[in-house]
């Protein structure tokens, strides 16, 4: 399943990113093994909680992240 089919409030753990970009990984700080939070959906993507940090991401990136 991806973050954009998650529960809103469930704390996931990712087990992988689907994505070619280096950059975009890096700038979450997202990697597989660590807990994710889905905090709102929205029609453009969702605001999500890595860590201590809430980060806002688009629809493409909520698909690439796999839990």
């Amino acid at each position: 399943m991806n973050l954009k089919n998650a529960q809103i409030g469930q704390e996931y753990i990712v087990k992988t990113i689907m994505t070619d970009d280096e950059e975009r990984d890096a700038f979450l700080g997202c990697y597989a093994g660590q807990p994710i939070t889905v905090i709102a959906q929205r029609r453009g993507g969702c605001t999500v909680s890595i860590k201590d940090g809430r980060y806002n991401i688009d629809n493409a990136l909520a698909e690439a992240i796999i839990v």
